[in-house]
């Protein structure tokens, strides 16, 4: 969890360059790569993280420090991100890398809406999530922190071969396994779905159905999560013939399953218990 401090650093930055990050079209994945390299970067150097954010060193060496970590060569956007950062106070050291993660994704998103695909990514994403979420195996070796990052990217990747994906989603997908960050990469692809829907003002509920929903369904679905959650709802729906019948619908963490597979679950747990 996140001090206060960390929390209005990363706040007041992420409001500073919205507008920037908005108006700068296609520069903006250009941006959105470097942040993320760079955000990788500081989780491989904690002699880096603490010297970026030591609060008895002066901005301006921690500026000098990080114009030598970069180079030349990045976009003045990142810089200019990068440079506002480390010259601000973070309540841990590691928290400055969930700011230029932040950012990051920032970027991504903006970089969505120049490209349409904003909508496309989150549904993506969704589909994946509801893909892996009964997949422990699958889950577990996402997450394994004993792999090497690029062995967990390779495992994705094979998972995902034969998928048409925007390149986005998969971008994103990959950094959720990439770049663990004491996290579970479906707590990560959750996150990230999250953020696209506060991005774009709605949020996405996924509903998994053994057939496709018909659309007096999707209008109840829609009307019920929308009441709930105080502003409209977007529906992804994933068929899966797997769960035989009933819906799962999952929004965030939340989940409520009345999947004829989770009813036959629940009722072999019960019959297992002893007396």
């Amino acid at each position: 969890m996140r001090g206060e401090t960390s929390l209005a650093s990363d706040k007041v930055a992420r409001q500073k360059f919205a507008s920037q990050l908005r108006d700068s079209g296609v520069q903006s994945g250009t941006v959105a790569i470097e942040l993320f390299d760079f955000a990788n970067m500081l989780d491989d150097n904690a002699a880096v993280e603490r010297a970026l954010t030591d609060p008895s060193r002066p901005a301006h060496d921690k500026i000098v420090l990080t114009d030598k970590l970069i180079g030349d060569t990045v976009d003045p956007l990142t810089k200019e991100i990068l440079e506002d950062l480390v010259s601000r106070k973070w309540s841990r050291v590691d928290h400055i890398a969930n700011a230029v993660e932040d950012l990051a994704v920032d970027a991504t998103l903006y970089y969505a809406d120049v490209k349409g695909v904003t909508s496309t990514v989150a549904i993506e994403l969704a589909k994946i999530h509801s893909a892996f979420i009964n997949i422990a195996p699958v889950r577990a070796k996402l997450s394994d922190i004993r792999m090497s990052a690029n062995s967990r990217v390779a495992f994705l990747r094979e998972l995902l071969r034969n998928q048409r994906l925007n390149p986005l989603t998969v971008r994103l997908a990959e950094h959720a396994t990439r770049d663990l960050r004491n996290r579970r990469f479906l707590s990560t692809l959750q996150w990230l779905i999250d953020e696209i829907s506060h991005h774009m003002g709605e949020s996405v509920v996924t509903v998994t159905s053994a057939i496709p929903l018909r659309k007096e369904q999707f209008a109840k679905i829609i009307a019920a999560y929308s009441a709930k959650l105080g502003r409209q709802v977007h529906i992804n729906s994933v068929v899966d013939p797997n769960v035989l019948g009933g819906m799962r619908i999952q929004y965030g963490a939340e989940v409520h399953d009345s999947t004829v597979v989770a009813q036959l679950q629940r009722l072999k747990q019960m019959v297992s218990v002893p007396a």
